[in-house]
């Protein structure tokens, strides 16, 4: 697994939410970060930390077949860790 660095994110960016699925096997991050998207407003940022190997790919995937955006994604030693920003325009 390759390490992407958060270049898109600007440093010290804060997410909305912060979700914490570490010790959670597949396809349990996944759908914890479907589960806190759905209660996120378009535009707003959500933070995942995972242990689980599959979520690279899962995560990935996710978010090329459905409308919300990967700012980034890092490997930290054995926690995966995404910002995936939810589809539509903020109006703020």
């Amino acid at each position: 697994m390759s390490e992407q660095t958060a270049s898109g994110l600007a440093e010290g960016v804060q997410p909305d939410r912060v979700l914490d699925a570490t010790g959670l096997h597949c396809p349990l991050p996944l759908l914890k970060a479907k589960q806190a998207l759905a209660g996120l407003a378009p535009g707003q940022l959500l933070e995942v930390s995972a242990t689980d190997a599959g979520a690279w790919r899962d995560m990935a995937a996710f978010t090329e077949l459905s409308d919300h955006v990967m700012e980034a994604r890092v490997q930290r030693g054995d926690v995966y860790v995404f910002w995936i920003r939810k589809a539509g325009n903020s109006h703020s």
